[in-house]
């Protein structure tokens, strides 16, 4: 009918935020927390590393110009990244909100997240930075297994799976990302140091950050993180 109003799209996630930053040096459990607030609030987890990594082993295009960069534990490029970003919160199911785990890496990174927020009207992200001792993060790392069907992820020192090597959930074999050795580790560490710190720095100054001690629990971070993100 002429004139109508037109349906409202669904409601947001959050009052308001849009869009929400985990941030965190390498073995934090950024994934494990950005799953459980896409299965609370329903919105999308958006994470680089993961359509980086489905990339790499699909041989697309991508996936061979990242396979170099990732393997020997450095950062891909910017514009590759970015562009990934904006392709992907254009879909439907971003509309309530999503969470991006892995980006911004840098400060360029945040500048254009913030920019292609304004541009879409969406406001600003608010980010989360989960907070873990340093020598935590290295045996997380070292010890880390993921179950390639499902996801799942393992600690052999923290929380192995009940059968060595063998996933509890669908009996599939375990293994060990490339850039959980002990050379990659420590070069991702020291990259986050450097480019990634000042991101925390970044939205600290802009009002927009807020901060979990990520040392507990996987069970305890989730409970920080929900007490955070009940007022938005």
């Amino acid at each position: 009918m002429d004139g109508a109003p037109l349906p409202e799209g669904p409601p947001r996630a959050f009052a308001r935020v849009h869009a929400l930053v985990l941030l965190g040096p390498p073995g934090a459990g950024k994934g494990t927390q950005s799953r459980q607030i896409s299965r609370k609030f329903g919105i999308p987890e958006i994470s680089t590393g993961v359509i980086l990594r489905q990339a790499v082993r699909e041989k697309s295009p991508l996936g061979l110009r990242a396979q170099v960069v990732m393997d020997a534990g450095h950062l891909v490029p910017d514009e590759l990244v970015c562009s990934i970003v904006e392709d992907r919160i254009s879909k439907p199911d971003c509309d309530r909100g999503f969470i991006l785990d892995g980006f911004p890496r840098n400060t360029a990174q945040a500048r254009f997240l913030d920019a292609l927020l304004r541009r879409r009207k969406l406001g600003s992200a608010l980010a989360v930075s989960v907070n873990v001792a340093s020598d935590s993060l290295r045996k997380r790392l070292s010890g880390r297994q993921t179950c390639p069907q499902c996801g799942t992820i393992y600690n052999v020192y923290l929380h192995p799976s009940q059968k060595e090597g063998i996933c509890d959930r669908d009996g599939a074999a375990l293994t060990q990302r490339r850039d959980d050795s002990e050379e990659s580790i420590r070069s991702r560490l020291s990259e986050f140091e450097s480019l990634t710190r000042p991101v925390i720095e970044y939205y600290r100054q802009a009002d927009l950050l807020r901060e979990v001690d990520g040392n507990g629990s996987p069970e305890a971070v989730t409970t920080q993180l929900f007490s955070v993100l009940k007022d938005l």
